[in-house]
């Protein structure tokens, strides 16, 4: 292989094969080819502007850029190895179109700020996407409340039922969870939104340039202000994977709830046949998948953090080669997320809910126990403790029987607390607890 024809002025011998493989990125990072292609659109008019190449070379720069995009878009560009990354390949391209000309688009610019601004914007680009996808999930959870808005079911804690409540107080628990993932999103995307070009490879350059034009151009709020920091930096990367992983979280608990209220030994709910599968043996099995593989991508959705924390630990600043690792985790953990939550809203979109079901489990559960030790508080003005102590051995003897709470006898009842009467039974009808 000849020496590499972007920096191999410098060495007297070509790359080995291995290092070609080891150096090179492209299969990786060919997705951002709109964001480096606008990231040297937005540099060669401002190089023009400023005068340091003329009006001519700028726009023969980008037409030719555009030229690029187009054919990366149709699928006639060719990708190549030996030109390591989509930053080279599409700068060795523009060359085949433009001549000696596309050798000064690279004025005043390094790959270090260009990569860390193509990479910016994909992520900011990235967050818009998750975002809207979180609203159409919050959306169908909230159609979904409504649409069962009278509906009663057992709340749970340790997984045992505990109070009633209502169906949509506990749909909408998982859409307030939603709801703080997308602004933490947004967060980022404010702290991440400063255009790192012009700091070149760590120390700025001589050039008279014009930061100010291209940040405004590619929709930044500002120029990073430390140019060591603005190619070293990928704590905005680790803070989108940051907010990625609590939504994938917040995600995999509503997926195993779906997987044990679509179980027949719950029945409180049936998924559709559009996200459940079959069994290669057994007939009669409607298998959650969908929520399942949630469940499981939330895990992998932590581990690119944790792999990007892993990359970053120890680098010295500025630029390190280690950093070109630092999509793989990025990119898999936004193609996750995004399935996920479409998946989700899918899932809760065609979802049917069993009420009665649920009903019945708020019945034979004991689940206003707490609604008769409050009563019994309340009427008496008895301390707390003293009435959950009566509640609870009414519930015993409930149990017993083998009958739900309000079938117990009022003489029964009266036999553990001689004061209750007949209007203890209004205390013990089913219903959702005040919060619902």
């Amino acid at each position: 292989m000849a020496q590499h024809k972007i920096w191999g002025g410098r060495f007297d011998a070509p790359p080995h094969d291995l290092m070609v493989q080891i150096n090179s990125s492209i299969d990786i990072d060919k997705r951002l080819y709109r964001q480096d292609i606008e990231g040297s659109i937005a540099h060669a008019r401002m190089l023009a502007a400023t005068g340091i190449i003329t009006q001519e070379e700028g726009q023969a720069l980008v037409d030719g850029l555009e030229t690029v995009r187009q054919e990366i878009e149709s699928g006639a560009f060719v990708f190549r190895i030996e030109f390591e990354d989509i930053h080279m390949n599409i700068e060795a391209r523009l060359t085949e179109l433009t001549g000696e000309v596309a050798g000064k688009l690279h004025t005043a610019r390094s790959r270090n700020d260009q990569v860390a601004t193509a990479f910016r914007l994909w992520v900011r680009d990235a967050i818009e996407a998750l975002t809207t996808a979180i609203d159409d999930c919050v959306k169908t959870l909230e159609a979904k409340a409504q649409e069962y808005r009278d509906t009663i079911m057992p709340g749970f804690t340790h997984l045992q039922i505990a109070q009633p409540v209502a169906l949509s107080l506990h749909l909408r628990a998982y859409a307030a969870m939603l709801a703080r993932d997308k602004g933490r999103l947004l967060d980022c995307s404010i702290r991440l939104n400063e255009c790192p070009l012009g700091a070149c490879a760590l120390a700025g350059t001589s050039w008279p340039i014009d930061r100010g034009m291209t940040a405004k151009a590619l929709g930044f709020g500002k120029s990073m202000e430390n140019t060591i920091d603005a190619v070293a930096s990928r704590d905005f990367a680790l803070e989108f994977l940051s907010a990625c992983s609590i939504c994938a979280v917040h995600l995999s608990r509503l997926a195993e709830e779906l997987v044990l209220w679509s179980s027949a030994q719950f029945g409180y709910i049936a998924l559709s046949s559009r996200f459940t599968t079959g069994s290669s043996i057994m007939p009669q099995k409607k298998n959650p998948d969908a929520a399942e593989l949630v469940r499981a991508k939330s895990g992998c959705v932590a581990g690119s953090l944790m792999q990007l924390l892993m990359v970053m630990k120890a680098l010295p600043l500025a630029y390190n080669k280690d950093m070109q690792e630092d999509k793989p985790p990025v990119f898999e953990s936004f193609d996750a997320l995004l399935l996920c939550l479409q998946a989700m809203t899918g899932m809760i979109a065609d979802m049917k809910v069993n009420a009665a079901r649920m009903r019945q489990d708020v019945e034979n559960g004991y689940a206003m126990a707490t609604a008769l030790a409050d009563w019994l508080a309340l009427t008496f003005g008895i301390p707390f403790r003293q009435s959950h102590h009566i509640s609870g051995r009414i519930v015993r003897l409930a149990e017993k029987q083998g009958v739900k709470l309000h079938e117990l006898a009022l003489a029964d009842m009266q036999d553990i607390e001689p004061r209750i009467t007949k209007e203890v039974y209004g205390s013990l009808r089913v219903c959702a607890s005040p919060s619902g």
